[in-house]
């Protein structure tokens, strides 16, 4: 599996070895393993960094998995989108397991944007029916966009909505995918998807504006005191990437007192029922595991075309 060199890729080098097709199934697999207790990973460890000009944190997140042995470290800086930069960039350190050998350097910032919606979207495709035909996002950024990809993969929505902070944001992310921006209350009522993607620390979805048997991706408020959604919505079904990690870091469940079902990927490995025709949580915080699986495919991948 080793070479004597490392590979160095950037993120254009990652984006032509990483297909959202693929990292989809991927994802699945990863998450299965997660929950079968095939990985050892430790919670993210997160520094605060508070500087005159911005307040940030830096996340490392290392995984051994059946596949591979890595690291991620990311930084996470709200105050970049005011900057025109991005708001988490990241590095993935990929090494042989049997050796210890470095495999690869490779830009983690495309990685963390397309396995958070690959994950998204395995969600979506077991926790609604095939017939789900309205999705609503709120927010306009990169995950925004990201999970207007993925989830298009696993159900062909009719009509898509999208509410952001910025009414402007709204109306361009609309336009560019062929949407409809309104407010969040409009979005949300009758959808049978919701993805909430935004850097909001309150609640931006009201459970009461949730339509019966929906099912609603929520990847925000990755901090214990931050919250897209009220405690109506967190007293839904809820499935967590990891049930540690959640307890540690998602304010949605820790504040609202939510009690977990499952993870997703007991869910996946059909270990409990998926509830799906319920209303449904999918509280995504982002694992290791899902970072080293990605960057196998990238790495095995860019290894082929040497």
């Amino acid at each position: 599996m080793s070479s004597n060199q490392p590979l160095f890729l950037n993120e254009e080098q990652v984006r032509n070895h990483l297909q959202m097709a693929d990292l989809i199934p991927a994802m699945e697999k990863a998450l299965i393993d997660f929950s079968s207790d095939k990985v050892t990973q430790p919670v993210r460890s997160v520094i605060k960094v508070d500087v005159a000009a911005a307040t940030g944190f830096l996340g490392l997140m290392p995984a051994l998995t059946p596949n591979g042995l890595g690291l991620k470290a990311v930084t996470f800086y709200p105050s970049n989108a005011e900057r025109g930069i991005p708001t988490h960039m990241a590095t993935i350190f990929l090494v042989d397991p049997e050796t210890g050998a470095p495999l690869a350097i490779m830009d983690g910032r495309l990685i963390t944007e397309m396995r958070t919606a690959a994950v998204s979207a395995a969600a979506t495709k077991l926790l609604t029916g095939p017939d789900a035909k309205v999705l609503a996002i709120l927010g306009s950024g990169v995950q925004a966009h990201s999970h207007f990809e993925a989830l298009q993969l696993v159900r062909h929505f009719k009509e898509i909505r999208v509410w952001s902070p910025t009414r402007e944001h709204a109306e361009r992310f609309a336009k560019e995918i062929g949407a409809t921006a309104m407010s969040s209350e409009e979005a949300v009522r009758g959808a049978d998807v919701v993805v909430t993607a935004t850097n909001s620390k309150t609640p931006v979805l009201k459970g009461v504006w949730l339509k019966p048997g929906s099912h609603v991706n929520a990847v925000g408020a990755c901090r214990p005191d931050w919250r897209e959604l009220d405690d109506e919505a967190m007293a839904n079904v809820v499935f967590v990437d990891s049930r540690e990690g959640a307890m540690k870091e998602s304010g949605d469940v820790i504040l609202s007192g939510a009690k977990i079902y499952a993870e997703l990927g007991e869910a996946l490995a059909s270990k409990v029922p998926s509830r799906a025709n319920e209303t449904t949580i999918f509280k995504s915080l982002g694992l290791a595991v899902e970072d080293i699986a990605a960057a196998l495919l990238v790495y095995r991948s860019a290894r082929a075309t040497l």
